[in-house]
């Protein structure tokens, strides 16, 4: 496994390389002494599925509020999707930036998704499925998010979603400090 540091200060994109034979492929998804090795959290208490049927899909960009944040590793098992995270952590030196990369079946990839980053995805093509690793249970008067297009942060999606809940989709702007509680 390559750790490779985001522009995001504590963000990574994980790289596996698959071993290939005639019966497929293998890889390592998570290795728990390579985590601590690179000083991440590895200690995942709750797994979750989500599966997307159409391209243009977007769902984001969430995150879990204190006193309960939650750090995420995130994968794409199905398909191809254009992941994105946002850094919302007060006093971090790149408050309100964002970094995306395509994460696919074919390319192993995973991110990294330090605690007080909101995160969304934009599926590429149609059926996708996305498995999420976090180290937090899920506490639902915890979730908020921040709008997919909000301008404090210009995210350069590959195009413009076509499907989108409407909670994701009413998301307020936040403030130009970057301060996700006034969303």
């Amino acid at each position: 496994m390559r750790f490779i540091p985001t522009p995001l200060a504590g963000a990574y994109v994980i790289e596996s390389d698959a071993q290939e034979d005639e019966r497929g492929s293998f890889y390592r998804t998570f290795c728990k002494e390579e985590f601590e090795t690179h000083g991440l959290k590895g200690d995942f208490v709750q797994a979750s599925l989500s599966r997307n049927h159409a391209c243009g899909t977007l769902r984001g960009m969430h995150y879990q509020k204190q006193p309960r944040p939650e750090c995420k590793l995130v994968r794409c098992l199905r398909g191809r999707a254009y992941d994105v995270i946002i850094d919302l952590r007060p006093g971090s030196p790149t408050l309100c930036g964002w970094f995306g990369t395509e994460l696919s079946e074919e390319n192993h990839k995973a991110m990294y998704v330090p605690a007080g980053f909101a995160h969304g995805f934009l599926c590429l093509v149609d059926g996708i499925d996305i498995l999420y690793q976090m180290t937090e249970l899920y506490v639902p008067e915890l979730a908020a998010g921040v709008r997919w297009n909000d301008p404090a942060f210009g995210i350069a999606w590959p195009f413009e979603p076509l499907t989108m809940s409407e909670r994701d989709r009413c998301y307020a702007d936040c403030r130009a400090d970057g301060d996700a509680d006034s969303c």
